[in-house]
């Protein structure tokens, strides 16, 4: 029985969908102004998880995640510059540049973390119209306002608000910190259309002049416009539980009257070293950051399944070195059982089988699920145990059947550590699709005189003129 943890009730809950065989399932998704970081890519491991799983279970997913490529201001609680114009401003480019950009960066980074992107991704300067009427509802429903600067929402005509987080609304008032706005019915109504100061790039018309939406209201209408009123499953990080996820809530049932979200799911925050991740202490590491340092993708996805989603992740580079060892060691253990002939007993994979789909419908127990495979690496040599672990792979996602040809061992000895180095480096290049690196890198071999031929289980090298 699949159970996972509902940030809503606070406890494990059997997992049942409203449409039998159907998930469908909202994830907020990034704010296109800068380079994914590996707190952010965290997150999104947690939603392919979740993906994942969903799978294995037999469901079909549709699922919807967006693209904020306006709206979000600096601090959440609606003060500062919108991201994107700053972003827009600092490096001489259009906010369409800048979210271009970056948002195929983030796409890039998905696919070296075998992420599989949800079916149906939205962006939210496609929905600004429907963002308008959104609001133009909240406001004939008494529950938004206007003031010189845009529309409010009301959060006291909202007596639910603070479900998810617990917080009450009077205790958010008094330790409120941000700039008072005298206007304000109560210092913590939130935004749902700014007006555009005279200098704002990003800017349409509506009813209350030329403005912006504000960032909550996007994941609201875009939601509700694919998936509908209710809906199974909203993703998202821990940091989104107390402001953007209130707000959704009351947003969406402000005009439904109805329950929105069955089941919200969070991932919990990756600390740096101890500490939290900050542009100022310069540990606001990337994927990229991770590849010039010697780490593949892979070995971060692999860090992260380490701990439960639920559980705060410290990254270290000594974290790092010892998921890539491991995981090289993993690669290394897959490969003798996959060459092996013999056969494990039928019954031992499937009491292994039954302990992994135990951990894994007891709220996502990856880390539980990963001490299985290393148990069953224990067992002697069989063909079956490799074929084992690429089924638990379906959760993992770790390409665990892109393993060494261990029949090429003997001939790889003879060849020196630099080449081997460079081969590895093509045959990641080839996996993240960079063939023009993956070319330079053969030419390379070759100039060293070298042959590197591609197999279906990843590459033979000899030295040229050798005989296969």
């Amino acid at each position: 029985m699949l159970k996972v943890y509902n940030t809503l009730t606070r406890t494990k809950q059997e997992f049942k969908s409203i449409i039998p065989e159907l998930v469908c399932m909202y994830s907020c998704g990034p704010t296109v102004y800068s380079y994914a970081h590996i707190g952010n890519l965290r997150t999104y491991i947690f939603m392919d998880l979740v993906r994942r799983l969903l799978k294995f279970e037999g469901f079909k997913i549709k699922g919807v995640m967006n693209i904020t490529d306006v709206g979000h201001l600096m601090a959440d609680a609606d003060s500062g510059e919108d991201k994107m114009d700053s972003a827009a401003r600092e490096l001489n480019k259009t906010p369409i540049e800048i979210a271009e950009m970056y948002t195929d960066a983030f796409y890039i980074d998905l696919e070296k973390l075998n992420i599989e992107k949800p079916e149906i991704i939205v962006k939210a300067t496609d929905h600004v119209n429907e963002m308008i009427s959104y609001v133009e509802k909240l406001i004939q429903n008494g529950y938004a306002y206007e003031i010189s600067d845009g529309i409010y929402f009301d959060r006291s005509k909202f007596p639910k608000y603070g479900i998810l987080s617990g917080a009450k609304l009077d205790d958010q008032i008094a330790g409120i910190r941000v700039e008072v706005n005298n206007e304000k019915r109560h210092p913590a109504d939130f935004a749902l259309w700014k007006k555009a100061e005279p200098l704002h790039i990003m800017r349409w018309d509506s009813p209350w002049g030329e403005g912006y939406p504000g960032w909550h209201i996007e994941c609201s209408v875009m939601s509700q416009k694919y998936l509908g009123e209710t809906f199974d499953i909203h993703t998202g990080g821990v940091d989104h539980i107390p402001i953007h996820h209130e707000n959704e809530i009351a947003q969406n049932e402000a005009i439904s009257k109805k329950q929105s979200v069955n089941y919200w799911m969070h991932g919990e925050f990756m600390l740096v070293d101890g500490g939290k991740m900050s542009k100022s202490l310069k540990n606001t590491y990337t994927i990229s950051d991770l590849e010039e340092r010697g780490y593949s993708a892979l070995d971060f996805r692999y860090f992260c399944l380490n701990a439960h989603y639920r559980s705060k992740l410290n990254f270290t580079f000594v974290g790092m070195d010892a998921a890539k060892k491991t995981r090289e060691n993993l690669g290394q253990q897959l490969a003798k059982h996959k060459e092996s002939t013999i056969e494990t007993d039928k019954e031992i994979l499937n009491n292994y089988r039954k302990s992994f789909k135990e951990a894994i419908e007891d709220d996502l127990n990856v880390p539980l699920a990963l001490g299985i495979l290393f148990t069953i690496l224990k067992e002697p040599k069989s063909r079956c145990i490799y074929d084992l672990a690429i089924e638990f792979d379906a959760i993992f996602g770790l390409a665990l059947d892109n393993v060494p040809d261990l029949t090429q061992k003997k001939s790889e000895d003879t060849i020196p550590i630099e080449i081997l180095e460079l081969a590895n480096k093509r045959s990641f290049a080839k996996r993240n699709k960079d063939y023009v690196l993956a070319d330079k890198i053969r030419s390379e071999i070759s100039k060293n005189g070298y042959l590197i031929i591609d197999t279906k289980d990843g590459f033979t090298i000899s030295k040229e003129g050798e005989k296969e």
